[in-house]
């Protein structure tokens, strides 16, 4: 088999990502798991290698690993007593309804940490797909759109007014 990453760039080799493509395709068929382009757009999983005994396994680590990263970020929005202190500039951009849904989001991501925990303990091929189904939807329908619209307002949003220092040295 060839190698899975070209050594020059760095990037997947296209024959290994039509390999994991058709791995997953067998098992999209037999358990109905979204599409590789819907899971791939969503959590990157072109990013996997193929050669596994175990690819759901792999896929549901990847996809958990990813929704950790963005647990990271909500967990420094709401307590950010270890942040850098730009996130402190940011966080006064928040309402309480943003906060709110932060902490919904932040709990169910918690929440999908442990029952990842609990597949890595006790391997369970139908229960790897039952888990990567609900991660799918889940971020799609509860965290997705609710986090963009949080990005949008730190990025830019309602309180992004820039203050006129045209007076003294501390404004």
């Amino acid at each position: 088999m060839e190698h899975s990453i070209k050594k020059e760039t760095g990037k997947k080799d296209f024959s290994c990502l039509n390999e994991l493509k058709e791995k997953y395709e067998v098992l999209r068929k037999k358990y109905t798991l979204p599409s590789f382009y819907e899971l791939n757009k969503v959590f990157d999983i072109e990013e996997l290698d193929s050669e596994s005994d175990f690819l759901l396994r792999k896929i549901r680590r990847f996809i958990s690993e990813k929704l950790a990263g963005y647990m990271r970020f909500i967990e420094i929005l709401l307590n950010p007593s270890n942040a850098p202190i730009y996130f402190f500039k940011l966080i006064k951009k928040l309402d309480e309804s943003d906060r709110e849904a932060l902490n919904v989001m932040y709990e169910t991501l918690g929440n999908i940490e442990i029952q990842a925990i609990t597949l890595d303990l006790n391997y369970n091929e139908e229960k790897e797909v039952e888990f990567i189904k609900k991660l799918y939807k889940m971020f799609n329908t509860d965290i997705k759109e609710k986090l963009l619209e949080i990005l949008v307002k730190l990025g830019n949003g309602d309180n992004n007014k820039k203050k006129d220092n045209s007076g003294s040295y501390f404004g």
